[in-house]
């Protein structure tokens, strides 16, 4: 897989990517797609959503903050994105802290069909069936423990399953890779996983292959948390330093710092 080519199309492209997310990290999530070379829409309102899902490349779905209007947007913009050919990445924050944000995000699945589902680890398990252990956006559990989970939702939806964590696991069900990029700081951040769903959405807006998008999106985000680390060193000025790494990171920095293998999924 050529990590290096899909960022190179991302920023020769600049795909506006759709954001139907939540008010706590608007502004940092569509600074990460500007530093990446992508271009940001924020726009919930129910009026507009399918006309703007028709001019953007992917559209990104986070339930950090539900309410009902941004629910009936989400389904809306969702149907008519999936309807077009449109990629659509849902981010289930929360998901198991709540039976709305749980049972929103299953009904997502079941008539949006994204093809990438990006969450945290304690997320992915409370979507395949285990609501143990959920406290707010915060994962309780690692990334190995919600391997067996990720795939069968994989395969049930034929979606690309993206966990992150420690260390990323990316899964279609057939494939899986695990990507050992990024750094502690990452979680003491808010919003650093949402800016990591809508880096994703960028790559899906130019790559067709779900599986790569996912994983080159999350290897570049790791390797540009890497770059950010060695420049600060407490969470105030690792946001910053964050935004700073998208846009920095290199073909070279790529070549010499991604660290992930992909093979079959037994």
């Amino acid at each position: 897989m050529d990590v290096a080519a899909i960022l190179a199309t991302v920023r020769a492209r600049q795909p506006l990517v759709h954001n139907i997310t939540n008010y706590v990290v608007m502004n940092s999530t569509a600074n990460a797609l500007l530093a990446l070379g992508a271009s940001p829409i924020m726009a919930h309102a129910i009026e507009e959503v399918e006309e703007l899902v028709e001019i953007s490349g992917a559209l990104v779905l986070n339930l950090g903050t539900l309410s009902k209007p941004w629910i009936e947007a989400m389904f809306k913009a969702g149907i008519h994105a999936t309807a077009k050919g449109i990629p659509v990445v849902l981010d289930p924050v929360g998901v198991g802290a709540s039976r709305l944000r749980t049972d929103t995000a299953r009904s997502l699945l079941e008539q949006v069909h994204p093809v990438i589902l990006r969450g945290n680890a304690s997320e992915i398990l409370a979507l395949g069936g285990d609501m143990g252990g959920a406290r707010g956006v915060d994962a309780q559990h690692t990334v190995a423990q919600a391997r067996q989970s990720a795939v069968a939702l994989a395969k049930t939806w034929r979606m690309t399953v993206a966990v992150t964590g420690a260390e990323d696991y990316v899964t279609d069900g057939r494939r899986e890779a695990r990507i050992r990029n990024g750094h502690p700081l990452m979680g003491r951040v808010t919003g650093t996983g949402c800016a990591a769903s809508a880096v994703t959405g960028a790559f899906a807006a130019v790559e067709p292959d779900a599986f790569a998008a996912a994983t080159a999106a999350l290897v570049v985000f790791g390797v540009a948390g890497e770059w950010a680390a060695q420049r600060a060193q407490h969470p105030g000025s690792y946001g910053i330093a964050l935004l700073d790494g998208l846009d920095a990171v290199t073909a070279e920095d790529l070549l010499a710092d991604a660290r992930f293998d992909v093979e079959a999924t037994n």
